[in-house]
């Protein structure tokens, strides 16, 4: 689960490269998502026995040493961030509907409790406090927690999406029937395209994440959906997305 943004597109601008990666590369959200990419390529790879033999290899123990210090490194990363969620939820404008009201609760505030947690499980990860089984389990609820109210806002914005779709294409033919030039709409209507495209995106991009944090929850007694090379895909995928995402945006 990252950060709902706004998820406004804007028209790209002809960029540079290494000037576009350099912006990418000062974001923290840029650069966790690059050792989540190379956290779970990791762990499809372990999970391979056809690729990596599992017994008595060294290079399957470096590459479980590197998972691990990859996983512990994100959380460092994750220092402070819950306080985004706080001001996410200070600023948003819910409508006159306590259901929005308690899915905008359940979203930022389950993934403010989320990151925060967070914080104290890298802290037990490092080995400076104890605690770190309970510590999982607790941030692995707040986070199911936003995803479940993530999903559900992000659903109703591609519903509100497509009805305002709905609209556009309705002018955009009242246009060619009237022999009305219509490029305004045309273009509202790429952009609406772009913003839905989006929208799709971040919402498999959550129900990846979500599923993960359901194996957590129930320590990873799934069946199938916890095997250790679904769950790893599950997280390269939701990577993928994310890191895309944030490219566009940047």
């Amino acid at each position: 689960m990252d950060t709902k943004p706004s998820e406004k597109m804007a028209n790209p601008k002809p960029r540079d490269f290494l000037t576009h990666l350099e912006t990418y590369l000062a974001k923290r959200d840029g650069v966790d998502k690059l050792l989540k990419i190379s956290r779970y390529t990791t762990k499809i790879l372990l999970a391979s026995s056809s690729l990596i033999p599992q017994t008595n290899n060294p290079l399957t123990h470096r590459l479980k040493s590197f998972e691990s210090s990859l996983g512990v490194s994100r959380k460092a990363f994750r220092l402070g961030k819950f306080v985004q969620d706080i001001n996410s939820l200070r600023a948003c404008r819910y409508h006159d509907s306590k259901r929005h009201l308690v899915l905008l609760i359940l979203a930022y505030g389950g993934e403010g409790v989320y990151y925060f947690v967070e914080q104290f499980v890298w802290l037990s990860k490092s080995g400076l406090i104890d605690g770190a089984k309970w510590l999982q389990k607790i941030s692995a609820w707040a986070e199911l927690v936003g995803y479940v109210g993530s999903v559900s806002l992000k659903v109703r914005d591609l519903r509100e999406i497509k009805q305002e779709e709905a609209c556009v294409t309705s002018m955009i033919e009242i246009s060619v029937v009237r022999g009305i030039a219509c490029e305004g709409e045309e273009e509202r209507m790429r952009k609406l395209k772009e913003k839905k495209t989006l929208k799709v995106l971040s919402i498999l991009q959550d129900v990846a994440d979500a599923l993960m944090a359901v194996a957590d929850v129930n320590d990873g007694k799934l069946g199938v959906l916890s095997a250790p090379s679904v769950i790893a895909s599950a997280g390269l995928f939701s990577a993928v997305i994310s890191t895309h995402k944030n490219w566009v945006s940047c």
